[in-house]
């Protein structure tokens, strides 16, 4: 019997450089950090740059630049420079990266809202940008086939995974949204092969959230994880990983409130590969909920 193994991540996109370094900098050592924000702050200047001349410009050594180039998501920094060229190129081509601003307290709302509207726009482009489609297209698949799905999160993250469960529900999968740790814990020890646990976490680090996906992985389960730190503790029991980005946080927008914008992007594409995977049994189903609620949003006067 052969093992199935999960798709390698593919080395990102050009145009999501900017959005890796953001997500990953925080994890960084001060000198990987260094490396970091100066290839993503003057990709054309590095490309041009062998891997010692890299160490020489941001004071760190080749070995920095390497571990740097392979925790972005590159086999190695010629990869990297690669990827560098390219966005360099995009970038003469399509103008300046757009630029985000935090919120003071003394903002309008006009400006607030104009600068809320850049950061989501922003936030939804380098999540798009960075989003492995190999590992998105197997979590469909998963999903898809599953006898049963269930879906962990904590706070504003399990906010998302009950808008999932309500999707998944209305084109009859069996799901389930667990925000009691206890609860989701009892639950993963009754998954199975053929079940599918899915756990959103931004920080990659929450312990109520990793532990009912560890017991799933344990016993069997497919497991898929959404989170903004890819080498985070969460990665070590999931067989997909889908990378969500935020926006800089600030004192007046924590870190849920950015997150939880990328994240509701990739649980709609989840259940839009979901539902057109099983189109001809989530058509009907659709439909069938719909008319089920139909009279609810009859006119006020045909009820006088």
């Amino acid at each position: 019997m052969a093992v199935e193994t999960r798709p390698a991540p593919a080395p990102p996109a050009p145009a999501a450089l900017a959005a890796k370094v953001r997500t990953l900098a925080p994890t960084m050592t001060r000198s990987m950090q260094r490396v970091a924000e100066t290839v993503a702050s003057d990709p054309a200047g590095c490309a041009a740059l062998t891997v010692t001349g890299l160490a020489e410009r941001t004071g760190t050594s080749e070995a920095t630049v390497v571990r740097t180039s392979r925790l972005l998501g590159y086999p190695g920094y010629r990869d990297l420079r690669l990827a560098l060229a390219a966005l360099a190129a995009q970038q003469e081509a399509g103008g300046a990266p757009a630029v985000t601003a935090d919120i003071a307290v003394d903002d309008s709302l006009v400006d607030v809202v104009a600068k809320l509207a850049q950061e989501e726009q922003q936030c939804l482009a380098d999540t798009a940008a960075a989003l492995d489609v190999t590992q998105l297209e197997a979590a469909v698949a998963a999903l898809s086939d599953a006898r049963r799905i269930d879906v962990y999160g904590i706070g504003a993250s399990n906010l998302v995974g009950q808008d999932l469960v309500q999707k998944l529900l209305r084109i009859g999968l069996i799901a389930h949204a667990h925000a009691d740790p206890h609860l989701a814990v009892t639950n993963a020890v009754q998954m199975r092969t053929g079940d599918v646990a899915l756990a959103i976490t931004h920080s990659g680090r929450t312990t109520d959230v990793i532990e009912p996906l560890r017991v799933a992985f344990d016993h069997g389960a497919t497991t898929i994880a959404i989170t903004g730190r890819p080498d985070g503790e969460i990665a070590s029991y999931a067989d997909y990983i889908l990378t969500t980005s935020t926006a800089r946080e600030s004192e007046l927008r924590p870190a849920a409130m950015s997150s939880r914008t990328s994240q509701l992007l990739v649980v709609d594409c989840l259940f839009i590969g979901v539902a057109q995977r099983t189109y001809e049994t989530a058509a009907p189903a659709l439909s069938a909920s719909y008319e089920a609620l139909a009279h609810r949003h009859s006119p006020r006067n045909n009820h006088r």
